[in-house]
């Protein structure tokens, strides 16, 4: 099993999501639900066409964490 980050960001008209790790990797959607299941069929995609390639898949650098200020 390979993890991969994925950013969801809220937009003007619904959701985008990427991944860091995978450059040009993006979708979006008018909900996040749809920005999920864009963004889980565009890594698919991407990731059977290197299969086919004999292309290594990208591996996972990067991370994330939620911080809490208190301001």
């Amino acid at each position: 099993m390979i993890k991969y980050l994925v950013i969801f960001e809220k937009t003007p008209t619904g959701y985008c999501a990427y991944l860091p790790d995978m450059a040009g990797v993006v979708a979006s959607g008018g909900t996040k639900e749809i920005a999920e299941k864009n963004i889980y069929e565009a890594i698919t995609f991407h990731l059977e066409g290197l299969k086919d390639e004999n292309l290594p898949y990208p591996k996972s650098h990067s991370e994330s964490e939620l911080m809490c200020l208190a301001i």
